[in-house]
């Protein structure tokens, strides 16, 4: 019987393993640099039988770390990394690259079928501002065809004022609507193939509407390949949202809410979001991907 373990590097991750094998490493304090909007993020992840299926740091993009909640534009402010796009400018470097501040840790709950692990964030502007306080709550299970986590956030916004959470094509560039959780993929997986309900394909997907979506890929130096899928919970502002998927350049998913339309995120109404990520073992056709999102979406109900 396989069961989940779970090693706390306490003030600094948590990691979840299963016969052995390391499932993921939460990092929730990072020592990342402020130009990187240091946050925490989910690297390694793996799959039950050990293969890699996150990036972290990648050359083209060192802000992109495994899977992470990440905002490019909050108002003014970057929650995301690296430069800012406006219509006027372009990308530009701007000083405005806030931080995810870990405060406390809630909970931590370890059985043999689940490990759940909630804290709270501060979140600050780069001139050190606190605008967002927020609750997250992660929980890892074994399933049918391999194994999930549920990732939900609750942000307050302690500002005062209506805050707009966009993007940059929100900003002005076409069809590059990124922002909220955010994986990317092993090098490896370039060129993979993009899963959803419409049928699978390419970075003709981005931008296009769906309550799930995946990416399935193979490995280097092992005759191998993996899936990850995502799904949107119902319950979610702006469901079923549109995608940013990428697959010709590096491969990537992203459920993005504030894709083409700006989030009024105001005072006195906390935001919440839940997803699903499973992460399963071999390469998926259409109805595996369809098989797949139906376990995930039983744990959103």
């Amino acid at each position: 019987m396989t069961v989940l373990e779970c090693n706390h590097a306490v003030g600094r991750s948590i990691q979840v393993s299963a016969d052995g094998v390391e499932l993921f490493t939460y990092v929730y304090r990072p020592t990342d640099v402020q130009l990187e909007s240091p946050r925490p993020y989910l690297h390694p992840i793996r799959t039950l039988a050990g293969d890699l299926v996150t990036a972290l740091r990648p050359h083209d993009h060192v802000w992109h770390k495994g899977i992470a909640w990440s905002l490019p534009h909050l108002g003014h402010d970057n929650f995301w990394g690296g430069p800012t796009f406006s219509r006027e400018t372009g990308y530009r470097q701007l000083d405005n690259n806030g931080s995810m501040d870990h405060q406390r840790i809630v909970e931590l709950d370890v059985t043999d079928d689940h490990v759940r692990f909630q804290h709270e964030l501060a979140w600050h502007t780069q001139a050190g501002v606190h605008l967002v306080d927020e609750l997250r709550t992660l929980t890892a299970r074994l399933t049918d065809d391999g194994w999930a986590l549920v990732y939900e956030t609750t942000m307050s916004n302690l500002s005062g004022e209506v805050i707009q959470i966009g993007s940059p094509t929100t900003a002005g560039r076409d069809n590059a609507g990124y922002g909220g959780l955010f994986w990317r993929g092993p090098r490896s997986f370039t060129g993979g193939t993009i899963l959803a309900p419409q049928g699978p394909g390419g970075d003709e997907l981005r931008g296009q509407r769906a309550p799930w979506m995946g990416f399935t890929g193979r490995h280097d130096e092992v005759d191998r390949g993996s899936t990850v899928l995502f799904v949107d919970a119902p319950t979610n502002p702006c469901h079923p949202p549109q995608w940013f998927v990428r697959s010709e350049d590096f491969a990537a998913v992203c459920p993005a809410p504030f894709f083409s339309e700006e989030l009024p995120f105001t005072p006195d109404e906390p935001l919440t979001f839940r997803y699903a990520v499973l992460i399963a073992d071999t390469v998926s056709d259409a109805p595996r991907a369809t098989h797949l999102a139906t376990q995930a979406q039983s744990l959103l109900p």
